[in-house]
């Protein structure tokens, strides 16, 4: 299996400062406010929703038994949220349905 690259917050400033010739300063704070929005709105239980790529929404985990790998020993998992992504169409498409 190859080794995949992962972009990086840096990766999306240096994009933006060579394709909207953009200072570093004004690219960073543009990458970092948009992630704090998204951010935001799921810590006030909104969904976030970006036509052609995809929505990021918030899901409550029911508490369940587990079991405890090593051991085998049944554990309780207390209840949580989750974040979950569902990909847009628009991406779907270009990324899977070649």
């Amino acid at each position: 299996m190859e080794t995949m690259e992962t972009l990086t917050k840096a990766d999306l400033s240096k994009h933006l400062i060579e394709n909207l010739e953009m200072a570093k300063k004004d690219a960073d704070l543009m990458v970092n406010s948009f992630l704090d929005s998204i951010v935001e709105s799921l810590h006030r239980g909104e969904g976030v929703e970006l036509r052609g790529f995809g929505s990021f929404r918030l899901r409550d985990r029911k508490a369940r038994q587990g079991r405890n790998p090593r051991s085998g020993q049944s554990i309780h998992v207390p209840p949580k949220r989750v974040v979950y992504f569902k990909l847009g169409k628009e991406l779907r498409s270009r990324l899977i349905d070649e």
